[in-house]
C-alpha cells in the first residue's frame, strides 16, 4: 500500500480532450476569478486547508500544496478540456509507441541554475527510483535521457500514448540537482514556479518570496504568506475579518457569512463516496455491502449536507466530466442484500473537509436505520490515511478527486480499486473488476478509451466496495479586492503570476 499519497490517477490520449469542466481555469495567470492588468506588489495571505505532512516532499500528498501555491512546475500542465498543455516543455514528439522527446523552453531554477536536458533527466529519474513510486509513475518504468542542448528524450517500458498527460502530474514537478543532494528530497529554492518558498515553520505556515526570473513572468505579487488552517470555521472567520486574501475550501456551512462576492464555487472533479472495506471485516461480506449501498439516500448529501453545492453520487466520476454520463451503465454484478442484524461498523473520515464529519453523521443514521451498528472516528487526514490504507475500518467517507493527477480517467480505477492499487482503501480484489481496468488501461483511442473507463465503472460499482454521496463544488474565499485567482477544476494550483491584491 502507498503510505502517503491522498490524491492520485494514471492517463489517457492526448489526442483530443478527454473531458469539458465547467468554471473558470488556467495555469500561470491565465483566465481566472477576474482582474484588469496591474497590482502594487503586495503580498498574498492564503490559507490551505491541508498543512504538509512530509516536509513538501514532492512524491506525496505534499506535492499539491506545492503546486498550488505556485511553487511547482512540471514538463506539462492539463488545460480546462484535460489535455497535455505547455509548461517547462514547449513541444513535444511522440517518436515510437515508447519513446517521447521534449523541447525545452529557457527558464531558470530558483537556485540560479539553469533548466537544462541534464538537469530534467535527472529530476525524472530520481522521482523513477522513489519508494514508494509517485502516484503518476505506478506501475511505470520510464527512463529519461539528455537528447542535445534543448531536449529530453523519455522512454516507458511499455507503449505509454498519454505519457504527456502523466508528466503534469503535481508529484514529477522538475526540481534542480541540488534538491537532491541530501537524505530527502528539498524543492525549498530549488523549483521553477513563480513563487520561492523562504521560510517553512512546521506545519503551521511558509512564507514565499516572488521569483523574479520566472520563465512564464513577473508575479503581479511580491510573495505569500502561507497559513495551513485545518478547521474551516476558522479559515472562513479569517476571511471575514481581513487576515486572508485567500480562503480555500471554505465549509459549505459559512458560505452565507460571506458576502457574495467573496466566495466562487467551481464544479471540480471531486467526488465524496462511502468506501465500503471488502478485504475483511464486516463488509467483506458483499450481502452486507450491498445492504449498505440500499441503505442510502444520496439525495440528502447534494441538497442537506453540501446545501446546493454539489449533485447527487452517480458514479466514480460527476458531472464535471460531461462525457461520462452519456456513457455511464448499470453496475454490473451487484450481490443481492442481506440483512443487517446489528452487525457492527467502524466508520472513518477526516476534518480537513469540515463536510465530511456531517456526512459520516448521516451516513451513521441511514445505516443505523437498516440494522447496523455503527462507531464513528474523526482525525486530522494526516493522522488517520495509515489506518484507512492498512485497513483498520469497515468503512470510510473520502472526498477524491478523480482527475487530479493526469487527467485519466482509468488512473483511479486503477490506483483505488485493483488487487495491486496503492490507494486502495475498499481493499478491493475483485477478478472481474481488475481485468475491467486493465481493458481500459490498454485502450489508445481516445473514445474507446471512456467507453472503457466507464464498463470497468460499472464492474467497480457491482461489486458496491464503493458508494458514491456527491459530487462537489469546492467553494473559494476571496477578499474584495484580489483578482486573478484561479479556479482549477483538478485543484492543482490556486495562485499563479496574475493573482494580486
Amino acid at each position: 500500500m502507498h503510505p502517503h499519497v491522498r490524491l492520485r490517477l494514471l492517463p489517457a490520449l492526448i489526442l483530443a480532450p478527454l473531458l469539458t469542466v465547467t468554471g473558470c481555469f488556467a495555469s500561470g495567470g491565465g483566465q481566472s476569478s477576474g482582474g484588469d492588468a496591474g497590482g502594487d506588489g503586495s503580498r498574498l495571505r492564503v490559507a490551505l486547508a491541508f498543512p504538509p505532512a512530509e516536509r513538501f516532499s514532492p512524491y506525496g500528498a505534499d506535492a499539491t500544496l506545492l503546486s498550488r501555491l505556485g511553487v511547482t512546475e512540471g514538463l506539462t500542465s492539463l488545460d480546462a478540456n484535460g489535455s497535455a498543455a505547455p509548461a517547462l516543455a514547449e513541444s513535444w514528439q511522440r517518436k515510437d509507441a515508447r519513446t517521447w522527446t521534449f523541447t525545452l523552453r529557457e527558464a531558470t531554477f530558483q537556485d540560479g541554475t539553469e533548466v537544462t536536458p541534464d538537469a530534467v533527466a535527472g529530476a525524472l529519474t530520481h522521482a523513477a527510483q522513489a519508494e514508494p513510486a509517485p502516484a503518476a509513475l505506478t506501475g511505470v518504468d520510464l527512463t529519461a535521457k539528455a537528447d542535445g542542448d534543448r531536449a529530453v528524450t523519455i522512454t516507458t517500458g511499455e507503449a505509454d500514448p498519454v505519457l504527456p498527460l502523466r508528466l503534469s502530474s503535481p508529484s514529477l514537478a522538475i526540481l534542480s540537482a541540488k534538491a537532491y543532494k541530501g537524505e530527502r528530497v528539498d524543492p525549498v529554492g530549488h523549483a521553477t514556479g513563480p513563487f520561492e518558498i523562504t521560510e517553512v515553520n512546521g506545519a503551521a505556515s511558509a512564507s514565499l518570496d516572488r521569483f523574479d526570473d520566472y520563465w512564464g513572468g513577473r508575479a503581479q505579487a511580491s510573495g505569500i504568506d502561507a497559513r495551513f488552517i485545518a478547521d474551516g470555521t476558522a479559515r472562513a472567520n479569517a476571511l471575514r475579518t481581513g487576515e486572508l486574501d485567500i480562503a480555500e475550501a471554505v465549509p459549505v456551512s459559512q458560505a452565507a457569512t460571506l458576502d457574495e462576492d467573496e466566495r466562487r464555487d467551481t464544479a471540480t472533479t471531486r467526488t465524496t463516496s462511502l468506501l465500503l472495506n471488502a478485504g475483511k471485516g464486516t463488509f467483506r461480506d458483499a450481502g452486507l455491502r450491498a445492504a449498505a449501498r440500499a441503505a442510502l439516500d444520496t439525495s440528502v448529501f447534494a441538497e442537506d449536507v453540501y446545501e446546493g453545492y454539489g449533485d447527487p453520487g452517480a458514479g466514480v466520476y460527476g458531472p464535471a466530466v460531461t462525457w461520462a454520463a452519456g456513457k455511464r451503465t448499470e453496475p454490473v454484478g451487484r450481490a443481492r442484500a442481506k440483512k443487517a442484524d446489528g452487525a457492527t461498523v467502524t466508520l472513518a473520515t477526516y476534518d480537513n473537509r469540515p463536510e465530511l464529519p456531517e456526512v459520516a453523521q448521516v451516513v451513521e443514521q441511514q445505516l443505523e436505520k437498516a440494522g447496523f451498528e455503527v462507531e464513528i472516528t474523526v482525525r486530522e487526514y494526516s493522522r488517520l490515511e495509515g489506518d484507512a490504507l492498512a485497513g483498520k475500518f469497515d468503512a470510510f467517507v473520502l472526498a477524491r478527486n478523480t482527475l487530479l493527477d493526469t487527467g485519466d480517467p482509468v488512473s483511479v480505477l486503477a490506483s483505488d480499486y485493483t488487487c495491486d492499487g496503492d490507494y486502495n482503501i475498499a481493499r478491493l480484489c475483485d477478478e472481474d473488476a481488475d481485468k475491467a481496468v486493465a481493458e481500459a488501461a490498454g485502450t489508445t483511442d481516445t473514445e474507446a478509451r471512456r467507453d472503457a473507463a466507464m464498463a470497468a465503472e460499472a464492474r467497480i460499482l457491482g461489486t458496491d466496495a464503493v458508494l458514491p454521496l456527491v459530487h462537489q463544488r469546492i467553494i473559494t474565499g476571496v477578499a474584495d479586492g484580489v483578482r486573478g485567482v484561479i479556479l482549477d477544476p483538478y485543484e492543482r494550483t490556486l495562485v499563479g503570476t496574475g493573482t494580486r491584491r
